[in-house]
C-alpha cells in the first residue's frame, strides 16, 4: 500500500472519530515533534498564527528537536484535518 493512500485511510479514521466524540466547535490539541530549527518553528506557528492558539515549545535535552503543543479552538473535523496536511509538509515533523 502506498503511503499516500495509507495518508488518506488516517484522515478518514481520524475524521469519523472526531466526528463521534467531539461538539463542534472544539478546543484541539496538535502535538509535534521536529528538527530544531527557528524555521521550521516559524513555519509551524505561521500556520496557526491569527487563530488566538496557546503555544507552548520545549528543546530535547541536546537541542537537536524541538516539541510543540498547540491548543486552539476548532470550528469542525474537516479544519482540523486541513492543520495537519498544512503542518505536514515540514520536512522532518513528526505528528503525535
Amino acid at each position: 500500500m502506498d503511503q499516500e493512500k495509507k495518508s488518506q485511510e488516517f484522515y478518514e479514521r481520524l475524521r469519523t472519530q472526531l466526528e463521534d466524540h467531539t461538539a463542534w466547535p472544539s478546543l484541539y490539541l496538535y502535538k509535534f515533534i521536529f528538527p530544531a530549527t527557528l524555521e521550521n518553528m516559524a513555519e509551524i506557528q505561521s500556520i496557526f498564527d491569527g487563530m488566538d492558539a496557546e503555544i507552548n515549545t520545549r528543546d530535547s535535552t541536546k537541542g537537536n528537536f524541538s516539541s510543540i503543543s498547540i491548543k486552539v479552538m476548532m470550528d469542525s473535523p474537516d479544519k482540523v484535518i486541513e492543520k495537519y496536511l498544512e503542518v505536514s509538509k515540514i520536512e522532518g515533523l513528526i505528528s503525535l
